[in-house]
């Protein structure tokens, strides 16, 4: 089986205190988040995939979104700038890490904004969220930064979620999911699936024909299996509850430079 790489990080103990945007507040039971955790890097074993654990930073509650810390493309890392000041501090052992696997290091940079959650890569193609966490200027960057690369990159309008990625993701065959009420604009896509349930947005490609997606969304899971794919469900209701999904709590490294 070809091996892929990903990045982890811990949950923090302050795990509960992580923003909301878009959601109301509820309790979140830490214990059972890190349970989550582990069973989530599970999930990645059992598919073939090679994990990296970045530094845990626990003055940081959202930090086990590591996600949001780059945009990976080809052997480039783009070292995000969290459009929330609190989530900053995130980035620096995070660069360390991939700094350490080969990548080639970029940056964000005042006044540009971008976190890695509004970034959704495929094909050649990257649609980024504008209206949240990422501005305009951290888009201009990050096209001039992956443009030389051959990477075509396209502004999306976001106003109904957190991050991009919280609305629409792809499948293997490159056809975009979402759960229609929280997507701007559908039209966006050529290819745009409409699933039935929140989490059914949410996928992270594990392979050619697997995915991984949240436990919660039963019939987008079956909606998937019928289209042939091989479907890894995890329990991650902790850190829904904080406008998380399976998107954020890896970053997944397809191309890794070898060392």
């Amino acid at each position: 089986m070809e091996r892929f790489h990903a990045l982890i990080r811990r949950p923090s103990p302050k795990l509960a205190d992580g923003i909301v945007t878009h959601i109301e507040r509820s309790e979140v039971d830490a214990d059972l988040a890190m349970r989550q955790w582990e069973n989530y890097v599970a999930a990645l074993h059992s598919a073939g995939w090679t994990t990296h654990e970045v530094e845990k930073i626990d003055s940081c509650p959202d930090g086990v979104f590591v996600e949001d810390t780059m945009v990976v493309y080809d052997d480039v890392a783009v070292i995000a700038r969290p459009g929330a000041d609190e989530r900053r501090p995130e980035v620096e052992a995070a660069e360390a890490k991939v700094r350490e696997l080969g990548y080639r290091i970029e940056h964000i940079e005042a006044p540009g904004t971008l976190d890695g959650g509004d970034v959704l890569k495929f094909a050649g193609t990257v649609w980024v969220g504008q209206g949240g966490r990422t501005n305009e200027e951290g888009l201009r960057q990050l096209a001039a930064y992956l443009e030389p690369l051959g990477a075509k990159v396209i502004g999306v309008p976001l106003t109904k979620v957190l991050h991009l990625k919280s609305a629409v993701t792809a499948l293997p065959d490159g056809t975009v999911v979402g759960y229609e009420p929280l997507v701007d604009d559908p039209d966006v896509w050529e290819n745009f699936l409409a699933v039935p349930e929140e989490s059914g947005s949410h996928v992270v490609l594990l392979g050619d024909d697997t995915i991984l997606m949240a436990a919660d969304a039963p019939k987008s899971a079956e909606l998937f299996r019928e289209r042939g794919y091989r479907v890894i469900e995890v329990d991650i209701s902790e850190f829904i509850k904080l406008e998380g999904c399976v998107t954020c709590l890896s970053v997944r490294l397809r191309g890794m430079p070898e060392s």
